[in-house]
């Protein structure tokens, strides 16, 4: 079994690798989402053909692994997340998980779909710092269907230790 130092210098590897292929952040059109399936476009960012969401320039994280029905994003919380109570941001776990979440509700979405987010439920399980080292947040579908899609996540670190869980239900719709 591998160390935590281990695990991270691996994490922190397989992040610059994905990170040396991206394009600057940016917003892709309707049409090139349109012109994909769900997989197919998170790929499309991971291999660097269309933008990286600017929110994730924002807080620091990235895409790291997608298939269908299951999502990781990366990233490592710092001094610049930090609430003025001394520890980082509820809003960061959210957007990390929420992230993880919408989109391994889009990894399963034929071509010509979009979603979007209808509830979030997050719970914060312990305090990140900037001491703890890169997280993960790993997106799980539960279900999803013609109008309506559920999945699960969790935020990590290297030892497998849970800082978050959290469930949404997403809206599921043609792209007009």
């Amino acid at each position: 079994m591998p160390t935590r130092e281990e695990t991270q210098a691996q994490w922190l590897a397989q992040e610059a690798a994905v990170r040396a292929k991206l394009t600057a952040p940016g917003v892709s059109t309707l049409e090139q989402l349109k012109q994909c399936s769900g997989i197919e476009f998170l790929q499309r960012i991971l291999d660097g053909e269309l933008p990286p969401p600017p929110i994730a320039q924002t807080l620091d994280f990235t895409l790291i692994e997608a298939e269908p029905g299951r999502i990781v994003f990366q990233g490592t919380p710092g001094m610049q997340h930090y609430n003025p109570i001394g520890s980082v941001h509820g809003g960061y776990f959210c957007t990390l998980l929420d992230s993880a979440l919408g989109c391994a509700v889009q990894s399963t979405l034929p071509r010509g779909s979009g979603y979007t987010t209808l509830e979030l439920k997050v719970n914060l399980i312990r305090a990140l710092t900037d001491k703890t080292g890169p997280v993960r947040a790993i997106g799980k579908v539960i279900q999803v269907g013609g109008r309506v899609g559920v999945a699960e996540a969790e935020i990590v670190d290297a030892d497998g230790k849970i800082y978050a869980h959290g469930t949404t239900t997403c809206l599921v719709f043609p792209l007009p």
